[in-house]
């Protein structure tokens, strides 16, 4: 069921607020003021009085109430319906339906003027929402169902849980953190389809109605630090932990705005803009697919900044389907190349033992591994610090080099593997250690690695130790 939305339909009926109680012939109203800003019914009995037109057309009519509130209807005097039960105590009030329709009999009608009383009172909404009412209003019935939209809604929901499970094929047989971000941003954007539909889908009581804003706040503000994770592990991974940390606040401070619908938006809005920054860096250093994230962002940015309602009202996993279903496709052709590419570079590799095959933005090259400084982990890829200040991003794991670097290659840290034919020395910094190479920054130095690190320099012909 789906009623009219309340923004401009309800501004045609100017409503009064009065004092009320329920006679023998119906509503008993005295000392009505006029109510300027918007109907709020939370935590209080309130009767309401409007005065409307007679319809000019034949068409049955109803009027239509969705909001936080339990209500009950009359029309010139007689009783249109009740939804649930209003009251003025929480232990007088049955709570009703969120959204409900009054059918008006046609003999209810007057030539001249008619007079609708309603009666609300709001006493378990759970949450105080900014706007309680969405809609009060008497229209045609039946009222036009979106169907189109509906539609085009089971259609995203079912194409993007179709992508969370290809990400997490893709997941499974290459264990890229990427793919598993994209699978739960695709999971967690159907979820959020699913939720927006319930409305018009399941007749549900009000009180349910602010766990059903707050899960469309908690999804948008979940598929926003998703958006922040991918684009900051696919682009500027040394940056994640500062990005993701910073998504996190920026995108949580959204609950305290007044109104889920701005919480929502905003939560969106700063997920996406956040994300623009390792994607704009990821164009600046030309790796593949940074491109078109970033146009995709930015018209993201420019429809929701130019058109709020819309991201509203359309809901945004339109959009994220628009993102999430190319980037499963890219994905997938990515994987293919860098696996063609592996191949092939493993085959020239095989005559070339004193080589590291390097799958980077450059494509696949094998790098001499007398010139790798150190190697330092950044998840789905790593770091290669060479000689001569140049870096490298390899897209391998730590644990992986690990076992395919020669010997003269140590762990000194759960996310560096240091060359120790390049060490100075090792030296005390305050309560850590630091190990120096021949050029470039100190390394970290575990204490649980320390043991073996020293053991490994007081072999022959691998440094000198000092601190």
């Amino acid at each position: 069921m789906i009623v009219p939305a309340a923004s401009a339909q309800a501004q045609d009926m100017p409503w009064q607020a009065c004092h009320g109680t329920v006679g023998p012939a119906g509503p008993v109203l005295s000392d009505c003021r006029p109510i300027r800003d918007f109907v709020d019914p939370q935590g209080r009995e309130l009767w309401l009085r409007s005065a409307v037109g007679a319809p000019t057309d034949t068409r049955p009519h109803a009027f239509y109430v969705a909001g936080v509130a339990s209500s009950e209807a009359w029309l010139n005097g007689k009783r249109l319906g009740v939804n649930g039960q209003p009251g003025a105590t929480a232990q007088a009030e049955r709570p009703g339906r969120y959204q409900a329709i009054f059918p008006i009999r046609e003999t209810a009608w007057r030539s001249g003027g008619n007079t609708l009383v309603l009666r609300l009172s709001s006493f378990h909404g759970g949450l105080h929402f900014a706007r309680p009412m969405s809609a009060m209003v008497v229209a045609p019935y039946p009222y036009p169902q979106r169907i189109a939209l509906l539609a085009i809604t089971f259609v995203a929901a079912g194409a993007l849980l179709a992508a969370a499970f290809g990400f997490g094929v893709i997941h499974a047989m290459r264990r890229t953190g990427s793919s598993l971000v994209l699978a739960a941003m695709a999971g967690v954007a159907a979820l959020q389809a699913v939720v927006e539909s319930l409305r018009t889908l399941f007749d549900y009581a009000y009180p349910l109605h602010a766990w059903r804003m707050s899960a469309i706040w908690v999804l948008a503000a979940a598929f926003a630090i998703l958006l922040v994770t991918y684009a900051t592990t696919r682009f500027l991974p040394r940056a994640r932990g500062l990005m993701v940390g910073l998504a996190l606040g920026v995108v949580g401070a959204t609950a305290l705005l007044p109104g889920f619908d701005v919480k929502t938006v905003w939560a969106l809005i700063l997920g996406v803009a956040l994300a623009a920054v390792p994607a704009a860096a990821g164009v600046h250093r030309h790796i593949p697919g940074a491109r078109p994230t970033l146009a995709w962002l930015a018209l993201f940015l420019a429809l929701a900044l130019g058109f709020p309602e819309w991201l509203t009202d359309l809901s945004y996993f339109l959009l994220a389907a628009s993102l999430v279903l190319p980037l499963l496709m890219v994905e997938v052709v990515r994987l293919g190349r860098d696996a063609r590419g592996r191949e092939a570079a493993l085959t020239r590799a095989a005559s070339r033992p004193d080589r590291l095959t390097v799958a980077s933005a450059r494509g696949v090259e094998l790098v001499p591994i007398a010139e790798i400084l150190a190697v330092v982990g950044a998840d789905d890829y790593v770091e290669l610090r060479l000689v001569g200040g140049r870096t490298l991003l390899h897209a391998a794991r730590l644990d992986g080099l690990a076992t395919e670097l020669p010997a003269s290659f140590l762990r000194i840290h759960r996310s560096v593997i240091a060359n120790l034919a390049q060490v100075q020395r090792l030296e005390r910094d305050g309560d850590r250690w630091r190990l120096h190479l021949s050029e470039g920054a100190p390394l970290p130095v575990s204490r649980s690695r320390q043991p073996a690190l020293r053991e490994a320099l007081d072999a022959p012909r691998l440094g000198a130790v000092s601190g």
